[in-house]
Protein backbone atom coordinates (compact mmCIF):
# COMPACT_ATOMS: atom_id res chain seq x y z
CA UNK A 1 0.00 0.00 0.00
CA UNK A 2 1.54 3.44 -0.86
CA UNK A 3 2.55 5.64 2.02
CA UNK A 4 0.48 8.55 2.84
CA UNK A 5 2.86 11.92 3.40
CA UNK A 6 1.62 14.81 5.04
CA UNK A 7 3.43 18.36 3.59
CA UNK A 8 2.83 21.82 5.21
CA UNK A 9 3.30 25.16 3.72
CA UNK A 10 2.89 23.05 0.60
CA UNK A 11 1.23 25.90 -1.69
CA UNK A 12 4.40 27.29 -3.00
CA UNK A 13 8.57 26.88 -3.26
CA UNK A 14 9.86 24.05 -0.87
CA UNK A 15 6.08 22.53 0.24
CA UNK A 16 5.21 22.57 -3.34
CA UNK A 17 8.07 21.20 -5.04
CA UNK A 18 8.05 18.34 -2.25
CA UNK A 19 4.29 17.50 -3.06
CA UNK A 20 5.14 17.27 -6.78
CA UNK A 21 8.02 15.05 -5.82
CA UNK A 22 6.11 12.17 -3.54
CA UNK A 23 3.22 12.55 -5.95
CA UNK A 24 5.36 11.41 -8.96
CA UNK A 25 6.43 8.10 -7.81
CA UNK A 26 2.70 7.31 -6.95
CA UNK A 27 2.66 8.44 -3.10
CA UNK A 28 -0.28 9.75 -1.37
CA UNK A 29 0.23 13.16 -0.83
CA UNK A 30 -2.15 15.48 1.75
CA UNK A 31 -0.43 18.85 0.77
CA UNK A 32 -1.57 21.74 3.58
CA UNK A 33 -1.30 25.44 3.53
CA UNK A 34 -3.00 28.47 4.80
CA UNK A 35 -3.57 29.50 0.46
CA UNK A 36 -5.38 26.28 -0.42
CA UNK A 37 -6.44 27.32 -3.77
CA UNK A 38 -2.27 27.35 -4.69
CA UNK A 39 -1.66 23.85 -3.51
CA UNK A 40 -0.55 22.33 -7.18
CA UNK A 41 -2.60 20.15 -8.44
CA UNK A 42 -2.39 16.17 -9.10
CA UNK A 43 -4.42 12.91 -9.02
CA UNK A 44 -1.92 11.99 -5.75
CA UNK A 45 -2.00 15.09 -3.73
CA UNK A 46 -4.95 15.96 -1.89
CA UNK A 47 -4.93 19.64 -0.62
CA UNK A 48 -6.26 20.59 3.01
CA UNK A 49 -6.65 24.37 4.27
CA UNK A 50 -4.78 24.68 7.38
CA UNK A 51 -2.60 27.14 9.32
CA UNK A 52 0.09 25.67 11.77
CA UNK A 53 -0.14 28.65 13.59
CA UNK A 54 -3.35 27.56 14.79
CA UNK A 55 -3.14 24.86 17.12
CA UNK A 56 -6.79 23.92 18.06
CA UNK A 57 -6.93 23.44 13.68
CA UNK A 58 -4.14 21.55 13.51
CA UNK A 59 -4.77 19.35 16.12
CA UNK A 60 -8.62 19.11 14.58
CA UNK A 61 -7.57 18.64 11.06
CA UNK A 62 -4.52 16.07 11.66
CA UNK A 63 -6.80 14.14 13.87
CA UNK A 64 -9.49 13.59 11.05
CA UNK A 65 -6.78 12.63 8.54
CA UNK A 66 -5.74 9.12 7.91
CA UNK A 67 -2.49 7.80 8.95
CA UNK A 68 0.16 9.53 8.56
CA UNK A 69 3.70 8.00 7.29
CA UNK A 70 5.54 10.86 6.98
CA UNK A 71 5.10 14.18 8.20
CA UNK A 72 7.08 16.89 6.26
CA UNK A 73 7.32 20.02 8.32
CA UNK A 74 7.87 22.01 5.73
CA UNK A 75 5.58 25.55 6.32
CA UNK A 76 7.96 28.65 7.90
CA UNK A 77 9.28 31.79 7.20
CA UNK A 78 12.03 34.71 8.18
CA UNK A 79 10.49 37.96 8.26
CA UNK A 80 13.35 41.16 8.08
CA UNK A 81 16.70 41.37 8.34
CA UNK A 82 16.95 44.28 10.85
CA UNK A 83 19.37 43.70 13.42
CA UNK A 84 18.03 42.56 16.51
CA UNK A 85 17.53 46.44 18.23
CA UNK A 86 15.99 47.66 15.40
CA UNK A 87 13.54 44.17 14.50
CA UNK A 88 9.87 44.04 14.36
CA UNK A 89 8.68 42.35 17.21
CA UNK A 90 5.65 41.18 15.29
CA UNK A 91 8.06 39.83 13.14
CA UNK A 92 9.76 37.75 15.51
CA UNK A 93 6.35 36.72 16.86
CA UNK A 94 5.28 35.64 13.15
CA UNK A 95 8.40 33.42 13.14
CA UNK A 96 8.22 31.99 16.25
CA UNK A 97 4.71 30.79 15.91
CA UNK A 98 5.03 28.86 12.50
CA UNK A 99 8.76 27.86 12.46
CA UNK A 100 8.61 26.82 16.21
CA UNK A 101 5.08 26.30 17.46
CA UNK A 102 3.59 25.28 14.88
CA UNK A 103 6.20 22.49 14.31
CA UNK A 104 5.53 20.89 17.13
CA UNK A 105 2.14 21.44 17.35
CA UNK A 106 2.21 19.17 13.86
CA UNK A 107 4.92 16.77 15.10
CA UNK A 108 2.73 16.10 18.40
CA UNK A 109 -0.43 14.96 16.41
CA UNK A 110 0.97 12.45 14.35
CA UNK A 111 3.38 10.76 16.81
CA UNK A 112 0.81 8.77 18.72
CA UNK A 113 -0.06 7.25 15.62
CA UNK A 114 2.97 6.24 13.91
CA UNK A 115 4.81 5.51 17.77
CA UNK A 116 1.36 2.55 17.61
CA UNK A 117 2.09 1.32 14.48
CA UNK A 118 6.01 1.31 15.09
CA UNK A 119 6.96 3.15 12.05
CA UNK A 120 6.95 6.79 10.20
CA UNK A 121 9.06 9.22 9.68
CA UNK A 122 8.96 12.79 10.44
CA UNK A 123 11.11 15.53 8.16
CA UNK A 124 11.31 18.84 9.68
CA UNK A 125 12.83 21.59 7.03
CA UNK A 126 15.63 23.49 9.39
CA UNK A 127 17.88 25.72 7.26
CA UNK A 128 21.94 26.63 7.59
CA UNK A 129 21.30 29.57 9.74
CA UNK A 130 20.54 27.55 12.57
CA UNK A 131 24.08 26.66 12.51
CA UNK A 132 25.82 29.38 10.57
CA UNK A 133 24.91 33.10 12.54
CA UNK A 134 24.45 36.02 9.96
CA UNK A 135 23.73 39.76 10.71
CA UNK A 136 19.83 39.91 10.74
CA UNK A 137 19.53 36.78 10.72
CA UNK A 138 19.03 36.83 14.77
CA UNK A 139 15.43 35.22 15.64
CA UNK A 140 14.90 33.50 12.53
CA UNK A 141 18.33 31.78 12.85
CA UNK A 142 17.32 30.78 16.72
CA UNK A 143 14.09 28.92 15.34
CA UNK A 144 15.96 26.36 12.70
CA UNK A 145 18.50 26.34 15.66
CA UNK A 146 15.77 24.75 17.43
CA UNK A 147 13.93 22.69 15.20
CA UNK A 148 17.74 21.46 14.48
CA UNK A 149 17.87 20.29 18.63
CA UNK A 150 14.41 19.37 18.56
CA UNK A 151 14.54 16.79 15.82
CA UNK A 152 17.63 15.58 17.68
CA UNK A 153 15.56 15.10 21.14
CA UNK A 154 12.52 13.68 19.24
CA UNK A 155 15.16 10.93 17.93
CA UNK A 156 16.00 10.00 21.69
CA UNK A 157 12.68 10.71 22.92
CA UNK A 158 11.38 7.65 19.79
CA UNK A 159 14.72 5.14 20.50
CA UNK A 160 13.21 1.87 19.72
CA UNK A 161 9.92 2.63 18.14
CA UNK A 162 10.97 2.44 14.64
CA UNK A 163 9.99 6.57 14.05
CA UNK A 164 12.56 8.32 11.90
CA UNK A 165 13.26 11.97 12.38
CA UNK A 166 15.52 13.70 10.33
CA UNK A 167 16.00 17.66 10.05
CA UNK A 168 16.83 19.27 6.27
CA UNK A 169 18.92 22.10 6.35
CA UNK A 170 19.07 23.59 2.94
CA UNK A 171 21.47 27.20 2.02
CA UNK A 172 20.43 29.73 -0.42
CA UNK A 173 17.44 28.30 -2.55
CA UNK A 174 16.51 31.00 -5.64
CA UNK A 175 13.34 30.21 -7.04
CA UNK A 176 10.77 30.06 -3.87
CA UNK A 177 9.32 33.38 -1.76
CA UNK A 178 11.81 33.16 0.74
CA UNK A 179 13.29 36.35 0.13
CA UNK A 180 10.01 37.67 -1.45
CA UNK A 181 8.58 37.73 1.91
CA UNK A 182 11.95 38.19 4.16
CA UNK A 183 11.63 41.50 2.44
CA UNK A 184 7.64 43.00 2.75
CA UNK A 185 6.98 42.11 -1.23
CA UNK A 186 10.26 44.17 -2.54
CA UNK A 187 10.82 42.07 -5.58
CA UNK A 188 13.92 44.13 -6.14
CA UNK A 189 15.61 43.56 -3.43
CA UNK A 190 14.59 39.62 -3.19
CA UNK A 191 15.94 39.14 -6.28
CA UNK A 192 19.29 40.56 -5.36
CA UNK A 193 19.80 38.07 -2.60
CA UNK A 194 20.55 35.47 -5.38
CA UNK A 195 21.95 38.02 -8.04
CA UNK A 196 25.34 36.56 -9.84
CA UNK A 197 25.36 33.33 -8.27
CA UNK A 198 23.88 30.31 -8.89
CA UNK A 199 21.65 28.61 -6.04
CA UNK A 200 19.73 25.56 -5.10
CA UNK A 201 16.41 25.28 -6.37
CA UNK A 202 13.33 23.75 -4.64
CA UNK A 203 13.66 20.95 -6.94
CA UNK A 204 17.00 20.12 -5.59
CA UNK A 205 15.22 20.36 -1.69
CA UNK A 206 12.77 18.20 -2.69
CA UNK A 207 14.87 15.77 -4.16
CA UNK A 208 16.34 15.73 -1.11
CA UNK A 209 13.76 15.41 1.10
CA UNK A 210 12.19 12.43 -1.38
CA UNK A 211 15.92 10.44 -1.15
CA UNK A 212 16.06 11.03 3.13
CA UNK A 213 12.25 9.23 2.73
CA UNK A 214 13.02 6.59 0.07
CA UNK A 215 15.94 5.15 2.53
CA UNK A 216 15.73 1.41 4.22
CA UNK A 217 13.99 2.08 7.36
CA UNK A 218 16.71 0.60 9.35
CA UNK A 219 18.22 3.71 8.37
CA UNK A 220 17.73 7.12 9.69
CA UNK A 221 19.54 10.48 8.30
CA UNK A 222 19.62 12.26 11.64
CA UNK A 223 20.61 15.91 9.43
CA UNK A 224 21.61 16.64 6.18
CA UNK A 225 23.15 20.01 5.55
CA UNK A 226 23.51 21.44 1.60
CA UNK A 227 24.46 24.66 0.40
CA UNK A 228 24.97 25.74 -3.21
CA UNK A 229 28.86 25.77 -4.07
CA UNK A 230 28.57 29.22 -4.37
CA UNK A 231 27.88 29.52 -0.80
CA UNK A 232 30.43 28.58 2.38
CA UNK A 233 30.48 30.14 5.86
CA UNK A 234 32.61 33.25 6.01
CA UNK A 235 34.98 33.80 8.46
CA UNK A 236 34.18 35.54 12.00
CA UNK A 237 33.62 39.12 12.33
CA UNK A 238 36.28 41.77 14.15
CA UNK A 239 35.45 45.06 15.20
CA UNK A 240 38.84 47.23 15.45
CA UNK A 241 37.72 50.44 16.87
Amino acid sequence: MSPTVLVTGASSGFGAAIARRFAADGTTVIAAARRVERIPAGERIRPVALDVRDADAVRETIGALPAIDVLVNNAGLAKGLEPAQRADLTDWDDMLDTNCRGLVHCTRAVLPGMVARGRGHVINLGSVAGTYPYPGGNTYGATKAFVRQFSLNLRSDLHGTGVRVTCVEPGMCEGTEFSLVRFGGDTDRAAAVYDGMRALTADDIAGTVHWVAAQPPHVNVNTIELMPVAQSAGPFQVHRG
